[in-house]
C-alpha cells in the first residue's frame, strides 16, 4: 500500500493539533522530500547523525521532536546549510512536533512517562506558555526516591540525578518532560511528593532543599524519546507503514 506525504502530514497535523498550539518550534513539515513514503524514522533530535542513519535505513521521512527550524528562518548558518542540503539532496522529509507531542493525551512524552511508572488518578500539570503540558498522579505503591529513579532508568535508559530532600516514601508525583525545571515551584505549591523532569537547573537545588521536595532529573533526551516511539507505533497501525526509532542520546 502506497502512503504519500500529503496523507501522512495531514494526519499528523490534525492528530497533534499543530495549528492550535503556540510554540517556538515551527511544527509540521519543515523540509519537503519524496512524495511516496515507505519507511519513517523517529528521533528526538533533528541532527546530522540522525539524518545519516535515516539515509542508511532507507527512510523517506523523519519525525523529530526537536526540529531544525525555530522561530522561522532568519539566516542560514553553515551547520543549518549542511543539514538542509543533506535532506534536500537525499529527498528526505523532515516533520517536527515539539510542544504538540509533549502534551498529547495518548501519544505524548508526558503521558508515556506516566504509563512507564504506572501512574494513576492522572490530571494535567505543568503550565507552559498557556498550556498544561505535563501530568500529575499517584503511584500504585510507594517508593523511595532511589527505588523510583532506578525503576525509571531500567525502563527508559539513562542515569538519573536526584535531589533526595523530601519524604522517604513517594506516592504523589508531578511529571513534565524536557526542560521543565521551572515547574518545580508548581509541584511544591501542590504539595507533591516528587517532581520529575528531564533537564536539571542550578537554581532548583536550594529551592528543592529548602522546600523539602524530592526531584528526579531523568535527562532531557530520555524524557522525550517515548513520544516519538509511541507516534511511530500509531503510524504503523494506522497506515501499515514501517517505522524505525533512531536512538542518538545526549548526556544532558
Amino acid at each position: 500500500m502506497k502512503n504519500n506525504r500529503k496523507k501522512i502530514v495531514s494526519y499528523l497535523d490534525k492528530e497533534l493539533r499543530i495549528s492550535e498550539i503556540d510554540d517556538l518550534s515551527c511544527n509540521g513539515l519543515q523540509v519537503e522530500g519524496r512524495e511516496n513514503i515507505k519507511r519513517i524514522a523517529l528521533a528526538v533530535d533533528a541532527c546530522m547523525a540522525v539524518f545519516e542513519k535515516t539515509k542508511k535505513k532507507r527512510c523517506q521521512m523523519i519525525i523529530a521532536h526537536h526540529g531544525l527550524i525555530w522561530g522561522g528562518i532568519k539566516s542560514v548558518s553553515k551547520t543549518i546549510k549542511q543539514s538542509l542540503s543533506f535532506l534536500l539532496t537525499n529527498e528526505i522529509n523532515l516533520y517536527a512536533a515539539h510542544i504538540p507531542l509533549d502534551l498529547h493525551p495518548k501519544l505524548g512524552n508526558n503521558i508515556q512517562l506516566c504509563k512507564t511508572i504506572n501512574l494513576k488518578k492522572i490530571k494535567e500539570f505543568g503550565a507552559y506558555e498557556g498550556n498544561l503540558i505535563g501530568f500529575e498522579g499517584e503511584l500504585i505503591k510507594t517508593f523511595s526516591i532511589e527505588e523510583l529513579s532506578k525503576r525509571i532508568n531500567q525502563k527508559i535508559g539513562g542515569v538519573s540525578k536526584i535531589l533526595p530532600f523530601g519524604k522517604e516514601k513517594i506516592k504523589r508525583i508531578g511529571i513534565i518532560s524536557g526542560g521543565g525545571a521551572k515547574s518545580l515551584l508548581e509541584a511544591i505549591e501542590k504539595d507533591l511528593d516528587c517532581f520529575i523532569t528531564g533537564e536539571h537547573a542550578h537554581e532548583n537545588y536550594h529551592l528543592a532543599r529548602e522546600s523539602r521536595m524530592n526531584v528526579i532529573y531523568i535527562g532531557h533526551y530520555y524524557s522525550e524519546k517515548l513520544g516519538v516511539i509511541a507516534l511511530g507505533k500509531d503510524l504503523e497501525k494506522r497506515f501499515g507503514i514501517k517505522t524505525t526509532f533512531i536512538d542518538e542520546p545526549t548526556p544532558i
